[in-house]
Parts: structure tokens; C-alpha cells; sequence
């Protein structure tokens, strides 16, 4: 019990940000590779439902280069506490659409986030969880023993991260890996790059 409760705590102060900005250009399917649809479901939703299921207190959502807005305003997401912010900068790299989820969570109060990508759709809630559990200011998930997302990162460390370019986290795992814990985790970081990935999730989220 008390373990249950302390799992509790540390998500309710802990934001998710699921980031969903970039273009997806080598992507070269009939639409945007976060609204390509995997067994019945779009991989943006497969994505946002696991992040849910995890119950963080709130969802931030970074939207850029697609309009997600149909996707988000679901009835199936009405009890959710989603917030969206829009990254008038996606173009300039992952950087920007990080700072973006910070800056949010930071006016919402947040000690922690929990980021993931919005076109890794096999990524379980158990994942999110167990992430969002970890004592350690900088966690990051591992499947079979390979680095992936999400990534828990303390307000501590917010100012470290990049500014601009291409890069999250992965610049603090070597500054400061003294910090670091990684966490076994159950799922998939496969993400959407190309079409021949989707074959791949197809299996996977069959599962």
C-alpha cells in the first residue's frame, strides 16, 4: 500500500510531454506518418492512449508540423488533462519542441517530465510508469538493455538541456550519467521513420 501511494505521488507531480511537432520527412506514406493507421488506430493515437493509461495529472502534447486537433478533441480523451502547445519552430529540430513541453510544465507547477515521441506507438503504459517512478533526477527507459524513451528529467536539469538542434536528452547521459538510472522496461521504442517500419509495428502492437 504504501508503495501503491508513493507511485501516486511521484507521477501526480511529474508531467508527461509526448512530442508530436516534426514533419516526419522521411516518412513516405499517403499521410503524415503519425496519422498512419496501424491495426484500426492512428499511430498518434496508439501513442497518446498508453500515455493516458499511465495516469500522469497531466499530458502535454507539442504539436508542429501536422494538425493533430481532431485526434486530441476525441470523445475517448474527454476525462484526460490534456494540454496542447503548438511549436511555431518545429522546423528547427527536437530541441525547440522540448523546450516548448518545459515551459508548460514548468507554469503548471511540475517538478519532473516524462518525454516520449509521439511516433513510437508501442511504448506501454508500464512503460511510462516505471519511468515516471524512477528517484533518480535523469531515467531513462532501456528494452533488452538499449536506451530508448521515455525519459524522466528532474526541473533540476531543465536548463541543461539544448536550445536548438535535433538533441533532448541524450547530451545530459554523458554530462552528467552519474545521474542516470536506467529502467527495464517492457514494449517497444521501434518508431515510424519509414514505411517499411510499419509492417513491424503491426506485429508488435498486435501483441
Amino acid at each position: 500500500m504504501v508503495a501503491a501511494q508513493k507511485s501516486k505521488s511521484i507521477i501526480s507531480t511529474s508531467a508527461a510531454v509526448l512530442l508530436a511537432a516534426g514533419s516526419g520527412s522521411r516518412f513516405a506514406g499517403n499521410a503524415h506518418k503519425l496519422l498512419t493507421v496501424i491495426n484500426s488506430q492512428t499511430v498518434f493515437m496508439w501513442s497518446l492512449q498508453h500515455c493516458i493509461a499511465a495516469q500522469f495529472q497531466r499530458i502535454i502534447i507539442v504539436t508542429g508540423a501536422v494538425d493533430l486537433s481532431s485526434q486530441i478533441s476525441d470523445a475517448q480523451f474527454a476525462d484526460a488533462n490534456l494540454i496542447t502547445v503548438h511549436n511555431e519552430n518545429w522546423q528547427t529540430g527536437m530541441a525547440s519542441s522540448l523546450q516548448c513541453g518545459l515551459t508548460e510544465a514548468q507554469q503548471r507547477g511540475a517538478s519532473s517530465v516524462v518525454v516520449g515521441l509521439a511516433d513510437q506507438p508501442a511504448i506501454k503504459p508500464e512503460s511510462w510508469q516505471r519511468v515516471a517512478d524512477s528517484a533518480a533526477p535523469l531515467a531513462v527507459a532501456t528494452y533488452n538493455g538499449v536506451r530508448g524513451n521515455p525519459v524522466r528529467i528532474h526541473a533540476e536539469l531543465w536548463s541543461l538541456l539544448p536550445t536548438s538542434g535535433d538533441e533532448g536528452a541524450r547530451s545530459l547521459f554523458k554530462s552528467h550519467k552519474d545521474l542516470l538510472e536506467e529502467v527495464a522496461c517492457d514494449g517497444s521504442a521501434q518508431d515510424l521513420d519509414t514505411t517499411s517500419d510499419i509492417e513491424t509495428l503491426k506485429k508488435i502492437l498486435s501483441k
